[in-house]
């Protein structure tokens, strides 16, 4: 098939829609189908460690607007498959004078993103642009649908429409979030192209902002109604789509998160982070939310002896960094990494980290990637969809949201590795977790599709 995907996340961004679509993009393309990319030219932090792209994947980058870029820009307008929209060259005061071509007149998107800047300085005060840059990303998302990004839409329309015309893709596929991807899925749908809606979890969800919520759950219903074919990250999500909407199941498909079969247990990379042979070495990656909390656990590792806590995270909560100030040698936060070095550190770990999230909905992209690692996780709070998959899986244990059951549970895992000299626990069995490759995802996605695209 020839796909076109539109997906505002993807590499360089590390987002769990980035490495999602990054992965099933590789496997698509290597069974054999022509993928072309639309994704907007933001700024990455995480180039290294994210899959390899095939080069045979063409990426259209559009230049995401001026809030969501943070830098000037210019348009260019190149070959099919280069950025139509990049910044200019950074030049420092060297390079100015050994080239002073190199330093090339605005054009006019980058005199008003200027003027704009000059204007916003005198209006608050301020002669920084990284301070003034927040306050009118948190403006404009105060009435933009579903933030200050939306204004990529703008300039991605254009550029779809073009790809529609020339190329004729045989389906459309769009990457929910954020939620305005979906109104460009509507756009080639209305214009007779099949169109597969990768919701993952519902627009309407518990997070929604209260000023948003009727219109999230139009654009939902409005989803369910005109796509083809609708994937979500989990079945209770497929449950409340049938509920809210009516949605038939042969128009629902359960495409999760996933983890990469073909990493070698044996490499070796170096991450710079060790673990030590005689403490039970705990290791939480991912980001945390005010309903994704750990000072349950803090408490309990900083009460038992024999335990250190590794947290990989790009903003630790002030619990966090209090502790860590407080315990140096049993908090250890050590930032973000890049997703192959976070991969090879839950190899290495004993015992893995996931908080349970306030919507039971939502499982959590990491769980899959933890299965994968072979590592037996610790999942700590209530009863969601992230618990009910470890239990099945029989992949590591729950313990409620309490620090004594947690001190409790962690000198159990403690002892264990002790009595085993090596791993506390067992890892979930091969066979179990191999549904959840990307390689089988992918497989399984690419016959519903087609079955879509022929109805």
């Amino acid at each position: 098939m020839r796909v076109l995907l539109i997906a505002y996340d993807f590499p360089p961004i590390p987002s769990p829609q980035s490495l999602r679509w990054a992965y099933l993009v590789r496997e698509l393309d290597r069974r054999g189908h022509k993928l072309r990319v639309l994704t907007a030219n933001t700024p990455g932090y995480g180039a290294g460690g994210l899959p390899a792209l095939p080069g045979s994947v063409r990426v259209h980058r559009v230049w995401p607007g001026f809030l969501a870029s943070g830098r000037l820009a210019r348009a260019v307008r190149i070959d099919d498959g280069v950025p139509y929209w990049t910044a200019p060259p950074r030049v420092t005061s060297a390079t100015a004078i050994e080239s002073p071509a190199a330093v090339e007149p605005l054009n006019w998107k980058g005199k008003l993103y200027l003027g704009s800047k000059s204007l916003l300085s005198r209006m608050t005060g301020s002669h920084s642009g990284g301070s003034i840059l927040p306050i009118v990303r948190r403006c404009v998302s105060g009435w933009t649908f579903p933030d200050y990004r939306a204004e990529w839409a703008f300039w991605a329309r254009s550029e779809l429409r073009r790809m529609l015309s020339d190329q004729r893709p045989d389906v459309v596929i769009t990457s929910h979030e954020p939620a305005f991807t979906l109104s460009l899925g509507m756009e080639a749908k209305r214009r007779g192209f099949p169109w597969v809606a990768d919701l993952g979890d519902p627009v309407l969800a518990p997070y929604t902002p209260l000023e948003w919520r009727k219109h999230a759950l139009a654009l939902e219903k409005e989803v369910c109604r005109h796509a083809d074919l609708v994937t979500v990250t989990s079945e209770r999500t497929i449950s409340v789509m049938q509920e809210r909407h009516g949605m038939r199941p042969e128009r629902m498909h359960l495409l999760t998160q996933g983890f990469d079969a073909e990493r070698r247990a044996d490499l070796a990379l170096d991450t710079g982070i060790t673990f030590e042979d005689d403490l039970l070495e705990l290791l939480y990656t991912g980001s945390f939310y005010s309903f994704r909390r750990i000072d349950a656990l803090v408490e309990a590792v900083a009460a038992i002896k024999g335990v250190r806590l590794t947290v990989a995270t790009i903003a630790p909560p002030d619990v966090l960094v209090d502790a860590s100030a407080n315990y140096p040698e049993k908090i250890r936060i050590i930032g973000f990494q890049p997703h192959d070095k976070a991969l090879e550190l839950q190899r290495r770990c004993d015992v893995l980290i996931n908080i349970a999230n306030d919507d039971p909905m939502q499982v959590p992209g990491k769980i899959y990637e933890y299965l994968g690692s072979g590592t037996p996780i610790l999942h700590v709070g209530g009863v969601d969809g992230a618990a009910d998959l470890i239990a099945e899986l029989d992949a590591g244990v729950c313990e409620r949201d309490d620090a004594a059951a947690l001190a409790r549970r962690l000198r159990e895992f403690r002892e264990d590795k002790r009595q085993r000299a090596g791993g506390a626990g067992r890892p979930a069995p091969a066979e179990a977790i191999a549904q959840y490759s990307w390689q089988a995802l992918a497989a399984s996605f690419e016959g519903r599709v087609q079955a879509a695209v022929r109805r």
